[in-house]
């Protein structure tokens, strides 16, 4: 074990070096659109959808699960800093996977991404279609979703600094609809005002039926702890700001104000919101399917903010499209790199957006969109579940790699990063074990979901799904793995040992053909 540092040229082992993947990148986005995309991965239709039905389900104790997830989500992101501030990439997960744990890693970490958000888009696709409904009963969903994904692929294809104005609207529109409830939920409350036959006031969080935490009936003393599992994917795509990273103008400035400020963020936005939906009506009133903020302004004679919601749920579909096509292009190129990716996911337009990578996640997400619509079903349920455990494994990456680059520094095998996370080694312990946890829950709530086997959705992912998708990813790479041994002269493990630089480890990322 070495007793100083090693110099700062070691971080870039080999010729070309790990930065090399950020060959072609416009470094261009800048404080006001940071902000904003952080902010933005911190609401969508979680929020202003998904709590419906986990009121309903769980009473106001479900409070406490959005602020313990938010903690976990605040630990989440201060090792993502850790982690962007060693080395800012828009590889991101895939590219600090490839450096810590070598190149099989990369390849499973990078096609979960990928599987993750492409998942999630044809779900987003299918909503935006049957938000439009609202207005448009009879307008057929396969139109709703080519122009949606037309419209999100082209601002994607222009440039990074296009991506990131969109967001920067997208997250304007989103905090202005919470902020507008946030108002006028407090003057309800505070006031005591009727929200339809029910008077308003904080007393509800303990008069709700059943309590503060409700026990009889259909609901059990472990809800609020279960339901964790599903506020989880309430927060998932907060991440973005590390897949951003590569392209921000000055990223160690950018990253701690951004992140530093997720857990105030998650505090007003979700738990404050919660605690007001709460005080304003009992939380069986919320029903699945229909926005809680629809329901409380439709209760108070405010049909036209339901609308407004409306507006603002197709908004937040479109962002989460907007997200998935920027991380998934950025994600492929960095797999294409390494030859664990087919190689015309290299290209990249002159204003510096690998474009192939992008227009591959877009037909995959056209032909699952449709495919939905022709023939809905437990198919796609499985497919939106199987994107839930690719969260859950982004997640741990993140913490995973976390670990690994306190330890080399910690060594003073490389320089340690200049926003270290709080609490390390130990927070990011907490925060595998959690996840290890939500994973337990997420088997457990999908077989309390129905009597019948076949509709224990998330169950049977979890039990049989993930076996089945960990061997594909092995068959992956094993088909890729020739490749990638020419491609780094057989050496595929990680970049670092303990006690300095694996010769030769970053030679995947040196490819000539990597500036296509």
């Amino acid at each position: 074990m070495t007793d100083t540092l090693i110099d700062k040229d070691a971080n870039d082992p080999g010729p070309g070096g790990l930065d090399a993947e950020q060959v072609g990148y416009k470094q261009s986005l800048g404080n006001r659109q940071v902000q904003m995309i952080a902010i933005g991965g911190a609401i969508g239709t979680g929020l202003f959808l998904g709590s419906a039905s986990r009121l309903n389900s769980t009473g106001p104790a479900l409070l406490l699960s959005y602020a313990f997830v938010g903690v976990i989500a605040f630990l989440l992101m201060r090792a993502l800093g850790e982690l962007v501030l060693h080395r800012a990439t828009s590889g991101a997960f895939v590219s600090y996977m490839r450096e810590f744990y070598g190149e099989k890693w990369a390849f499973i970490t990078g096609w979960m991404y990928w599987l993750n958000w492409a998942l999630t888009g044809i779900a987003e696709l299918s909503a935006v279609g049957l938000y439009m409904q609202h207005w448009y009963p009879n307008l057929p969903t396969w139109q709703t979703v080519l122009v949606s994904l037309a419209v999100v692929l082209g601002v994607n294809l222009m440039s990074a600094k296009a991506f990131g104005e969109f967001e920067f609207w997208a997250a304007i529109a989103k905090v202005a609809a919470i902020l507008i409830f946030l108002a006028v939920g407090l003057f309800v409350v505070l006031l005591g005002r009727n929200v339809g036959d029910h008077k308003a006031g904080f007393s509800n969080l303990w008069s709700n039926p059943g309590g503060f935490w409700p026990t009889s009936g259909d609901y059990n003393w472990y809800g609020p702890i279960l339901v964790m599992s599903g506020v989880v994917f309430a927060y998932a795509a907060i991440e973005m700001v590390g897949v951003a990273a590569g392209e921000m103008t000055d990223a160690k400035k950018e990253v701690p104000k951004a992140v530093n400020a997720v857990i105030f963020r998650i505090a007003i936005f979700y738990c404050g919101s919660i605690l007001l939906l709460v005080s304003m009506l009992p939380t069986k009133e919320y029903k699945s399917g229909i926005s809680p903020f629809v329901t409380v302004f439709g209760r108070m004679g405010l049909d036209w903010m339901g609308s407004l919601i409306q507006v603002v749920l197709i908004i937040a579909a479109m962002s989460s499209l907007n997200s998935g096509l920027y991380s998934t292009g950025r994600v492929l190129r960095s797999l294409g790199m390494a030859k664990q990716a087919p190689k015309f996911t290299l290209k990249m337009s002159s204003s510096g957006v690998p474009w192939a990578g992008i227009v591959m996640t877009a037909i995959v997400l056209v032909f699952g969109a449709v495919l939905n619509a022709i023939a809905p079903g437990t198919a796609f349920e499985i497919a939106l579940e199987a994107a839930a455990i690719g969260v859950l494994f982004t997640w741990g990456t993140i913490f995973a790699c976390q670990l690994r680059l306190r330890r080399l520094s910690d060594k003073g095998v490389i320089q340690p990063s200049s926003f270290q996370m709080p609490g390390s080694p130990w927070t990011s312990y907490i925060g595998l074990v959690f996840l290890g946890l939500v994973f337990l829950g997420m088997a457990i709530s999908g077989w309390q979901a129905s009597p019948y086997f076949w509709h224990k959705t998330q169950f049977i992912v979890v039990v049989f799904g993930v076996p089945i998708l960990a061997v594909l990813l092995q068959l992956g790479w094993t088909a890729v793995r020739p490749a990638v041994v020419r491609n780094t002269g057989g050496q595929i493990g990680s970049v670092w040992t303990d006690s300095g630089p694996r010769a030769g480890a970053a030679a995947a990322l040196t490819d000539p053909e990597g500036d296509e």
